[in-house]
């Protein structure tokens, strides 16, 4: 009989723990394909929306769910099921996938109550439920999701109190709770969240004090309180958001500053009740107190210390857990992921800026997703005929090309970052100036045909006022596709906004009515005004996708980049657009762009450019009305303007930002409107 030797017999002990984990490996697919299965029949119980789902399918991570990704180990990390029209229930099923990162159900018909079984998703980020006819109460379980980033539960028919225990979400970034049914008071435990920058609480039943620590809240930009029952002292460090405070139609509110709030007296219905679950209110029922409240109870015995001899015992299995862990997973890998280059068979290299991490990071919740043939969009393929394939050969650029350009993506040339990309300068060989945008593939579209026709519909797109697109790179070894754009020296339009009065970049009158125009131009080209061309909506018109090039011309940035993007990631991107009020009103029932929420971006830019602000109030947007110009006109042009144009383009505005999109013109439309207001100056 052969003997082990001792190394081998020591290797073997120590992978003996983990031998249940590899066999129960081949049982998994059977498991989560069962899972899934449960999860559709609630969803779509009359199995019309997705018919994707399969019984017979031999792996639900392969692609051929509908909405399904994975990570390397075969597990659900994100369902992205949104706009579907799903008439369903949430099954509690989905609370047994713990690796879930992301869960996007919202814009569909989804109906009953949100299942506490959710709050097994600890690994769960952004949650979005919003848009539905879910009704009942929110689950207070939902406090334990420690990961949570994102909660959307707005415009559905859901009542009861708002949980206290959504205090100890303390990750949280956004939460939107409007247009439900509500009821009870805002919790000063959310005054704790030192992470949210939004919190919607608009349009429900609400009814107390505003909690006094969430006016301290470091990271709060927007608080929306409006159409509630609220009373009391509105405390004045609100007064820092400036309109990202609402409280409109709360006739119990009062205070200083605020506008038309009456001055609260000593006594009365405008005096300040105690903030609801907090230090001013007593004889609180017990049911009431977060469960996460710090209380120490008398008869409780405190820890004891382990014993040395068991620490040093346990910190010994770990380490060799360590050591087998990572022998495993680094074999898997190697079976995973067979390293190449897109373009050169010889680039087997890794990122070659392993210290400069701003290109790896990213808040998506596909961050350990994994391409399934290797990712190699730009292989030759079957589906692209010669022509194609011949445009986007005149496009590429090598990497040593790319990285010679930034310096190897040098601190020094980064423009800026977000939280999917990063967007360097660079210089060609040939000495032009150029944008470097960083694209990670976890945040690019897993099917590589569409990422292929995104990249081919970005190199067709040519007009004057469109940011030119150079060429691409993507690199299988890195990881990452890079874009390569025209730089453009003056900056984005939202540099020209909000100036102190006397500041020397002050956009002149004849250059702000250029601007418009352009930037009229460049969206009138995406909704195809030539023959033979599609209509291409561009989802996200700001300031700051308007760059200014060196003779004052703009530039509309970022088109048609939502093609190469995961579904995630462009749903990230709304968040900004609609903090600052670019996103057309219809979107939150309709979950759709159209060329009239195109439109509607564009009023809210015209508005920009005439106020000089980057923020639209309804005083200016009442100014335009009646042609008030101190309201909507910039003060920094002293005066130096056509009110004539200026009374027109601000008309131009209102049809623009119309609530209903059809009561907006075409982009066609208004630039006629545009033509002959500048043809008459």
């Amino acid at each position: 009989m052969a003997v082990l030797s001792l190394p081998t017999f020591f290797f073997f002990t120590l992978l003996l723990p983990f031998l249940p984990f590899t066999l129960s490996q081949s049982s998994k697919t059977n498991i989560s394909l069962s899972l899934l299965m449960a999860i559709k029949s609630s969803l779509d119980p009359e199995n019309r929306l997705l018919s994707s789902w399969s019984v017979n399918a031999t792996d639900p991570c392969s692609g051929s769910f509908e909405g399904i990704a994975c990570n390397e180990y075969g597990q659900v990390v994100n369902i992205s099921l949104q706009g579907k029209g799903l008439s369903g229930q949430i099954p509690p099923e989905i609370g047994q996938l713990k690796s879930l990162s992301g869960l996007y159900l919202h814009f569909n018909k989804l109906h009953g109550l949100v299942p506490k079984e959710l709050a097994n998703l600890t690994e769960l980020s952004d949650l979005y439920l919003n848009v539905n006819n879910l009704s009942g109460d929110i689950p207070p379980e939902i406090g334990d999701m420690s990961n949570l980033q994102v909660m959307q539960l707005c415009y559905n028919k859901l009542t009861g109190n708002i949980p206290t225990q959504f205090g100890s979400l303390k990750k949280l970034n956004v939460l939107a709770l409007q247009s439900n049914q509500l009821t009870g008071a805002i919790p000063a435990s959310l005054g704790g969240l030192m992470m949210l920058t939004r919190l919607d609480l608009s349009y429900n039943h609400l009814f107390g004090s505003i909690p006094l620590k969430l006016a301290g809240l470091p990271m709060l930009k927007v608080l929306d309180i409006r159409n509630n029952t609220l009373s009391g002292n509105v405390p004045l460090a609100l007064k820092r958001l400036d309109e990202g405070f609402q409280y409109e139609n709360n006739t119990g509110l009062c205070g200083i500053g605020f506008p038309p709030l009456q001055i609260c007296s000593a006594s009365g219905k405008n005096s300040n009740k105690p903030e609801p679950f907090g230090p001013g209110t007593s004889h609180l029922p017990s049911k009431d107190i977060p469960e996460s409240a710090n209380v120490e109870q008398n008869g409780v015995n405190k820890s004891r210390k382990p014993q040395p001899a068991v620490v040093v015992g346990i910190l010994g299995l770990i380490v060799a857990f360590a050591v087998v862990g990572l022998f495993t997973f680094s074999w898997y890998r190697r079976q995973k992921q067979k390293i190449g280059s897109t373009f050169d068979s010889s680039d087997s290299r890794l990122s070659t800026d392993q210290s400069r991490e701003v290109c790896r990071r990213s808040a998506s919740p596909l961050i350990s997703l994994e391409y399934s043939n290797g990712w190699d969009p730009l292989a030759k393929r079957q589906d692209v005929n010669s022509f194609s394939q011949e445009v986007l050969e005149s496009h590429m650029f090598n990497l040593d090309e790319v990285e010679s350009a930034t310096q190897y993506f040098s601190d020094m040339n980064l423009l800026g970052k977000g939280s999917f990309l990063a967007t360097y300068k660079g210089v060609l060989r040939d000495g032009s100036f150029v944008a470097v945008k960083c694209i990670l593939k976890i945040s690019c579209k897993s099917d590589e045909s569409e990422f292929l026709k995104g990249l081919k519909l970005l190199t067709s797109l040519k007009h004057e006022n469109l940011l030119r697109l150079r060429g691409f790179c993507c690199s299988k070894g890195r990881g990452e596709c890079f874009l390569i754009y025209d730089f453009v020296p003056n900056g984005n339009l939202l540099q020209y906004l909000d100036l102190k009065e006397g500041k020397r970049n002050v956009l002149d009158w004849p250059i702000r009515k250029s601007i418009i125009r352009g930037i009229a131009k460049g969206i009138e080209y995406l909704h195809g005004s030539q023959k033979n061309k599609p209509t291409l909506v561009h989802r996200n018109i700001s300031a700051e996708k308007v760059l200014i090039d060196q003779h004052y011309n703009p530039l509309l940035s970022d088109s048609g980049l939502h093609k190469l993007l995961a579904d995630d990631i462009v749903f990230s991107t709304l968040k900004g657009s609609a903090a600052m009020g670019y996103l057309a009103p219809e979107y939150t029932t309709t979950g759709r762009f159209t060329e009239k929420s195109d439109v509607y971006a564009f009023g809210m830019i015209i508005f920009q450019i005439l106020s000089g602000k980057s923020r639209i109030t309804q005083l200016n947007c009442h100014g335009a009305e009646i042609s008030r110009f101190e309201d909507f006109i910039d003060a920094n042009l002293a005066g130096k303007f056509n009110e004539s144009e200026a009374a027109r383009l601000g008309e131009v505005a209102l049809l623009c930002t119309h609530e209903s999109p059809n009561h907006r013109p075409n982009i066609g439309t208004v630039m006629q409107e545009l033509n002959d207001i500048m043809s008459n100056s």
